[in-house]
């Protein structure tokens, strides 16, 4: 361990009894002559020796500050010529930067609001942080995030869920809400994986459509299932980019569209006998179960029964997968877990002050998600899955509006 000789003068060291700063005034004094050792040391000769051991000549010196607890400190940095200096003191001071700069874009990506960042790190460091220079340092996720949701697709995806939040962000002088479109599936080998997000101005057919294709375009492929909501635009990209795949409806949607109109006296009856349904062990048997709720329900709650029926092929697409692959793939319930992940920590923030800060939120999160996924356990068995389609010969009809087989 390296040894240095200190000399502090009789004013500093009287000083810190008496006299506000003298503390900062003492560590700036240490490490100034710290920093003198360490260059004599560097240079194998002292200041004005002559020797043959010399590694280089010293230049003069170069301010520069540093933020500590006992306050703001301004250092003399030896400077050289025809030799290398860097400061062990320095080296040290920038590890503890970067990690508090990481924790403080770790505070912002888990909700903690700029202002509240900046108030912690005035307590811990002694310090203030402006919200401007937190998000300063938030940005350096960027590039990452950007990286991150560019990678190429390099498995098949049998099997995507799509899903929708809104986040209100300011655009010029208006708050404008803004459409956050999130797709993951599960790969050939069984895991999940988040494929990427997009933040456009709305759910209409032409922002599914080129998300879609920005996800194709990257290398999507092999798809056989899309599970999402009902919402016209989205059902229609899905029919033009995954061609020939089918498409499940979420059931626990689907069931709460039926169930609004449904007269309050019959939705406990009526929601009983669609679990029934949708936990059917075939087609056929489902769409046995429907013409009887439509016989018992088809005078009392004819609107009801008229959702039903016009969307029961959509909603029961499923049923064609194996059994071990219905449960988790009948609903939208996966990627809407994730979303209130989303959204735990974008009630915080509430307002973006920029569509970047929200990608960038959005992404650092997705991003930790799809890392966990990759080391968690499989999500499917995808055997049974493999060994089902080598063995549909003929592609499936009267399932979907989309026809069975990948993309």
């Amino acid at each position: 361990m390296t040894q240095y000789q200190i000399t502090l003068s009789d004013e500093t060291v009287h000083g810190l009894f008496k006299e506000d700063g003298a503390m900062a005034r003492l560590v700036e004094q240490v490490l100034n002559q710290v920093l003198q050792a360490e260059v004599t040391e560097a240079l194998q000769a002292k200041p004005f020796e002559r020797t043959e051991e010399r590694l280089g000549y010293r230049n003069g010196f170069k301010p520069r500050t540093m933020t500590t607890r006992v306050g703001r400190l301004t250092l003399s940095v030896p400077q050289v010529r025809e030799g290398k200096f860097s400061p062990e003191l320095f080296a040290r001071f920038q590890r503890s930067e970067q990690a508090l700069n990481l924790a403080l874009m770790e505070m912002v990506i888990n909700g903690v609001s700029t202002r509240k960042v900046a108030k912690i790190t005035e307590e811990l460091c002694g310090t203030e942080f402006s919200k401007s220079t937190v998000s300063d340092l938030c940005k350096r996720l960027d590039p990452l995030v950007k990286a991150w949701n560019d990678r190429s697709l390099k498995e098949v995806y049998p099997f995507v869920m799509v899903d929708a939040i809104v986040l209100k962000v300011r655009k010029g002088s208006q708050v404008k809400p803004q459409s956050a479109l999130i797709a993951i599936g599960v790969n050939i080998k069984g895991y999940r994986e988040v494929l990427g997000f997009w933040i456009g101005d709305s759910e209409t057919y032409g922002s599914w459509s080129d998300f879609f294709s920005w996800l194709k375009g990257r290398g999507l492929r092999g798809v056989d299932l899309v599970v999402s909501d009902h919402h016209g635009g989205l059902v229609k990209a899905v029919e033009t980019q995954f061609q020939g795949a089918m498409w499940q409806r979420c059931q626990t949607h689907f069931t709460r569209n039926i169930l609004d109109a449904t007269p309050k006296r019959l939705q406990s009856e009526l929601h009983s006998q669609l679990r029934v349904i949708w936990e059917a062990p075939d087609v056929e048997t489902a769409r046995q179960m429907l013409q009887r709720v439509m016989d018992n329900f088809g005078n009392r709650a004819p609107r009801a029964v008229n959702i039903l029926e016009e969307g029961f092929d959509d909603a029961v697409a499923v049923l064609n997968l194996p059994e071990r692959y219905r449960k988790r793939l009948r609903t939208t319930n996966g990627i809407e877990r994730l979303n209130e992940e989303v959204r735990r920590r974008e009630r915080v923030i509430r307002i973006f002050p920029n569509v970047e800060s929200a990608e960038r939120l959005l992404g650092a999160l997705l991003m930790e998600k799809d890392e966990a996924w990759s080391t968690d356990r499989q999500y499917f068995d995808m055997s049974e899955y493999l060994e089902w389609k080598r063995g549909q010969d003929v592609p499936a009809t009267g399932v979907s509006k989309l026809a069975v087989a990948g993309s």
